[in-house]
């Protein structure tokens, strides 16, 4: 089984959504897959968490470093720090 990574989970889950939104699953296969997509939203949820306190922690350690929050992001915007 290949190692679950916030990529593999974040493909799948736009997957369940194409296969959901299309309307050709049973009520028992749709079930089945919007819980599978739920667990998928809640395992990169927490990835992100977790990516996101390691930069926290990381931001730190560099002393001179603060945190600045990213602006909104539009076409062709890096969402880089205003």
């Amino acid at each position: 089984m290949a190692k679950r990574t916030f990529e593999n989970g974040l493909n799948k889950l736009e997957q369940i959504t194409e296969e959901l939104e299309n309307g050709d699953l049973s009520l028992e296969q749709s079930l089945k897959k919007f819980d599978e997509g739920i667990g998928l939203v809640e395992f990169c949820n927490k990835t992100l968490t977790d990516a996101k306190a390691k930069v926290e922690i990381l931001l730190e350690k560099q002393g001179g470093m603060t945190k600045s929050p990213f602006k909104e992001l539009n076409d062709g915007d890096q969402g880089l720090p205003e």
